[in-house]
């Protein structure tokens, strides 16, 4: 499941990923994406994952498409987690992208949001 955070605001998207995500939750999600890539230049993405559990293929493969479409979009993804796949995986996304990528533990929420936002 994503969820659209209140700190959701200009150009700083603010998501919290649970379970599995779904097509449904990129139907969801990518239209506010689209939405403030009309306004603003570039995005900053601040991505928590509590009890995330990863994606479905169906939803992979649209992480992927747009992914590969906006990567130069994005300013800075700041990933909150608390598994240790999740800071590997931010670790492995650093060199295939121009983004300044930070990983945060769940602890340290209000320091990503700080972080995003500056």
């Amino acid at each position: 499941m994503i969820e659209i955070l209140k700190e959701s605001e200009g150009n700083t998207i603010a998501t919290r990923a649970s379970g599995k995500l779904t097509k449904t939750d990129y139907d969801q999600l990518l239209p506010l994406l689209y939405e403030r890539l009309k306004q603003y230049e570039k995005l900053r993405w601040y991505f928590e994952m509590e009890n995330f559990e990863g994606w479905e293929l169906t939803a992979f493969w649209e992480d992927v498409k747009f992914d590969i479409k906006h990567a130069g979009d994005f300013e800075k993804v700041a990933m909150v987690g608390g598994k240790q796949w999740e800071k590997w995986m931010t670790d492995l996304m650093k060199p295939f992208t121009a983004v300044e990528i930070k990983y945060f533990d769940l602890d340290q929420r209000e320091d990503a949001l700080i972080w995003i936002k500056s």
